[in-house]
């Protein structure tokens, strides 16, 4: 019976982890949709926070690789003064990403709604 409530414990601690998550994430970073996403990248950093073997499959014309993975001893490439506008394949990297840059002091900060995968704009691939 202690294992069950052991179990109960844990479980909710991670439904609790993950609500608060999920609202700290939505203060944090700006969803955006395709088209307002489009309309601003042009004028911003556009880092595409996928591993370099997604990259080079297909990434957003202009976009920059640096990989969730490598974002704490690379963030210093990213420029604190001008908006940065983030995507990985489904959203959930990108807003791990703005939650690391948030902590270093950044506040512009913007994602691509649905990720990668929803992007109809024009790609570029490595051959």
């Amino acid at each position: 019976m202690t294992g069950l409530y052991f179990l109960l414990i844990v479980l909710g601690a991670i439904v609790v982890y993950s609500i608060l998550t999920f609202f700290m994430q939505k203060r944090i970073v700006n969803n955006l949709t395709e088209d307002e996403f489009r309309a601003g990248y042009r004028k911003a950093q556009l880092i595409d926070v996928r591993e370099p073997n997604e990259f080079d499959a297909g990434h957003i014309l202009g976009a920059r690789n640096i990989p969730l993975s490598q974002m704490k001893q690379r963030q210093q490439e990213i420029r604190n003064d001008k908006p940065v506008y983030l995507y990985c394949q489904s959203g959930m990297r990108s807003g791990r990403a703005a939650q690391m840059l948030r902590r270093k002091g950044y506040r512009d900060l913007h994602q691509l709604q649905g990720g990668f995968k929803k992007w109809s704009g024009k790609v570029k691939k490595k051959k």
